[in-house]
């Protein structure tokens, strides 16, 4: 039995720029799912583990973070998606659950491949690597223009943004595009939801796809 025969479990990712809607989409997910009587794990990148957590806090709040290089950050995020990879995900896989992942291996092909403008091959390499080649059997893309996300992120915000919440409309725009691009690259795995559409909308749309995918 190879391993990928042995992950009888699903797993569905969510993406999108700040202030896109994934963390909402994904409580109102998994609230329904688990009214069917799925078992649901709900978890989130960077982070998961309690050694993700402690990647996160450096990589997003800490402010030694501020002059960090595009490649350490890359490497960061790998680490903390390595330790969730095989802490979290593929135990959860195992036992047939099913997994909802706030962000993945493709926000670092995004952030760190277009965003941060580092070539295709070491991003492409280094995500296998530390995902252990697991791939999301389906990837919502929340989409929504640059300037609203922009507008969102400064109405949540109460205390100091975080480093990725301080990036400028410009590098909004290239996640934006790169996001849009790897659905356009993939149509089979990615499903782009209009993030400016009414909540329930959307929370229809996203539980009627993952039905059909389980």
């Amino acid at each position: 039995m190879t391993q990928a025969d042995a992950l009888t479990g699903k797993l569905f990712t969510f993406e999108g720029s700040e202030g896109s809607g994934k963390s909402t989409q994904i409580e109102l997910l998994a609230d329904e799912l688990e009214g069917m009587g799925n078992e649901v794990i709900v978890t989130r990148e960077p982070g998961g583990t309690e050694i993700g957590e402690e990647i996160r806090h450096l990589l997003i709040h800490n402010s030694a973070g501020n002059d960090m290089a595009p490649e350490a950050e890359l490497l960061l995020f790998a680490a903390a998606r390595a330790q969730l990879v095989r802490q979290v995900v593929i135990p959860g896989l195992q036992e047939g659950k099913i997994i909802l992942c706030d962000r993945f291996l493709d926000s670092t092909t995004v952030y760190q491949g277009a965003a941060r403008s580092i070539s295709s091959d070491p991003v492409s390499y280094i995500n296998q690597f530390a995902a252990a080649s697991i791939t999301p059997d389906l990837t919502f893309i929340l989409d929504v223009p640059a300037e609203v996300s922009i507008a969102r992120v400064k109405r949540r915000v109460t205390d100091l943004p975080d480093r990725m919440e301080q990036e400028n409309v410009d590098f909004y725009k290239k996640v934006r595009e790169g996001y849009l691009l790897l659905a356009r690259s993939l149509p089979e795995r990615f499903h782009v939801v209009d993030g400016t559409r009414e909540l329930r909308e959307n929370q229809e749309d996203i539980l009627k796809t993952v039905l059909e995918n389980i």
